[in-house]
């Protein structure tokens, strides 16, 4: 089992999720039992470019972070769930910013199972509400919900930075077409589809308007009823902004010097993208079932040809924990 400790500089990020993931999920499972005092000390963090061996609390400490949420995974369950900071319990809610991308990319393959969404068919075919701009890149190779799921459709904008509480929220058209008052540039094709990595936020708000227009509803109550509902995800939400009542519930954000956001914490209205509201013990619940449809065990979820199979790395790169090659597959090839 390891762990990585990672400060965030995005500011969509709210505090700090950490999430450790044992290698069973996926692969045969460990022979030790995981406890909390595996995760609690003998960290590796690196300060004015030393590296030194700390505690939990020191690594928190030396790295202004105030907070952390933790969930492990152990032989196809969560051994346990910790919370470490004043004011948080493992329900408290934080930005989960690019775990997001996952979420959302669990309910577009639930459409594909349902035949509702295609992988390989041009994205254009589909949406009603948005094309995506046609140029030379794409001319002979159109972008698709494949190249979409693993970042190799050629699309600009890699991420968002959110807004303030009380500013003018643009629309997801306005995000798309980098209108105001959207503060990021629009999104557009950058290269030949299929031919390179490139991390695209902006290619995951093209996947939420193709949900969108699928299903004729916005993209929150659509996660919903796709994934936080049937994975028991009580404690996420999709919602932006932050309810008043679940706000009181969600962790504040701060800066790496320790301050803390303006207002707590930014509105990321870029839902598929950044815009999930989490915990660790519902995130690690649905890489379980992601799991076990992977392992054939069940299909709460997806077919097991839809949850990688075969190809457990694919997931890391879903995840975000791995950097892909440019000849890297895409995620759930059939």
């Amino acid at each position: 089992m390891s762990g990585i400790l990672r400060r965030s500089s995005d500011l969509c990020r709210g505090l700090f999720v950490l999430i450790v993931i044992a290698t069973s999920l996926f692969l045969s499972p460990p022979v030790f039992a995981a406890v909390p005092s595996d995760i609690e000390s003998n960290l590796s963090i690196t300060i004015g470019g030393a590296e030194k061996q700390v505690s939990l609390a020191e690594a928190m400490a030396a790295l202004n972070v105030p907070a952390v949420s933790i969930a492990l995974i152990d032989q196809d369950r969560i051994a346990f769930a910790r919370a470490y900071g004043d004011g948080v319990t493992p329900d408290t809610l934080f930005q989960a910013a690019s775990l997001s991308k996952f979420v959302a990319a669990v309910g577009a393959m639930r459409l594909v199972d349902q035949k509702r969404l295609s992988l390989d068919t041009d994205v254009n075919a589909a949406l009603t509400s948005w094309k995506v701009p046609t140029n030379s890149f794409d001319k002979d190779h159109p972008v698709t919900l494949r190249g979409l799921l693993s970042m190799t459709g050629g699309i600009a904008v890699p991420g968002f930075i959110g807004y303030e509480f009380g500013v003018p929220l643009p629309t997801l058209t306005q995000i798309l077409n980098g209108a105001p008052p959207a503060n990021s540039p629009p999104i557009t094709v950058i290269g030949v589809p299929g031919s390179a990595y490139h991390y695209s936020g902006g290619g995951y708000e093209i996947m939420e308007a193709l949900m969108v227009d699928t299903l004729h509803a916005p993209f929150p109550e659509a996660m919903d009823a796709l994934v936080l509902k049937p994975a028991e995800m009580a404690h996420s939400t999709f919602a932006q902004p932050l309810p008043q009542d679940l706000a009181a519930m969600a962790a504040k954000g701060h800066y790496g010097d320790g301050k803390e956001l303006p207002d707590g914490f930014r509105v990321c209205p870029e839902h598929a993208a950044a815009g999930l509201w989490s915990t660790p013990s519902d995130l690690a619940n649905l890489l379980l079932l992601v799991g076990r449809a992977w392992r054939g065990e069940s299909r709460l979820f997806l077919a097991r040809r839809r949850a990688g199979r075969g190809k457990p790395r694919k997931m890391a790169v879903l995840m975000g924990s791995e950097r892909p090659s440019a000849t890297l597959p895409a995620p759930w090839s059939s």
